[in-house]
């Protein structure tokens, strides 16, 4: 049975790692500020140059803004998983009344925490320096951000289950796997300019139908209830599938010994 203070448990000691350590606290402001200022002058250099591109600010500061929601629900998942790797604070957490679902309720729930704070500088800066406002996407902005954040975990569950079975030799998976993503999940350009085998492929994401979704919003003005339908189902499958993936590796890790192993 479910335990709402395990869960909350898990949550404040994440949180405690942040109250005397500037680091962290940088990190979660310092990327996001960087990326919105940089990007966002180059979008407009380009928008207001020479090119002449229509709508290219509004294109791209919103598949920025919404590439940073899965880049760091899946960041901080994993993270703060290797936190108590870090630590040597994992066997403690295995051997406590604690269960694995608990567990990653706790790391979910610090995940939605970085994602707001992420979410909140990149939208203000957006909208102070550049004038794009995330939230002319209207409603469709809601199930583009519970998709973005289902597949930030599935891939955050999946890295976590690397790490069960491979060691602290896995972790580097906590920074790379979403990237395989983004090539095929057409963030800054339309599906139509990938090769058509890789266009198929790219259909079978959760995340290339929300970026087709928000250009066709940004375009048209029309909610993509095709592809907000798409990436629900392929949600489901991807998080089940995440969710198996870091399970069976646990229960590899836990009948092997692996567990008090992993961080030595």
């Amino acid at each position: 049975m479910l335990r709402l203070k395990r869960i909350l448990g898990v949550v404040a000691r994440q949180v405690f790692l942040y109250r005397r350590s500037f680091s962290r606290i940088l990190d979660l402001f310092y990327w996001p500020t960087m990326d919105i200022l940089l990007w966002g002058f180059l979008t407009l250099y380009l928008e207001r140059g020479t090119l002449h591109l229509p709508r290219f600010v509004s294109f791209f500061l919103g598949a920025l803004i919404l590439w940073h929601i899965l880049y760091r629900s899946q960041l901080a998942v994993s993270v703060s998983f290797l936190e108590d790797i870090w630590s040597r604070n994992l066997l403690n957490l295995m051997v406590a009344p604690l269960s694995l679902t608990e567990y990653m309720l706790g790391l979910i729930a610090i995940s939605l925490i970085k994602v707001s704070l992420a979410f909140t500088i990149m939208a203000s800066l957006a909208g102070l320096f550049y004038g794009f406002n995330i939230f002319k996407l209207g409603m469709s902005l809601v199930p583009f951000v519970v998709n973005l954040l289902a597949l930030g975990w599935g891939i955050g569950f999946v890295t976590i289950g690397f790490v069960f079975r491979f060691g602290q030799e896995a972790e580097i998976l906590a920074w790379a796997l979403a990237f395989v993503f983004l090539p095929i999940s057409a963030v800054f350009y339309p599906l139509a300019v990938l090769p058509p085998l890789v266009q198929k492929l790219a259909w079978f994401t959760p995340s290339a139908h929300v970026f087709e979704g928000m250009r066709a919003v940004i375009a048209e003005g029309t909610l993509p209830t095709e592809h907000i339908l798409w990436a629900c189902g392929l949600n489901l499958l991807y998080l089940f599938f995440g969710a198996w993936v870091m399970h069976r590796q646990y229960e590899y890790a836990r009948r092997q010994g692996l567990i008090p192993k992993i961080g030595e």
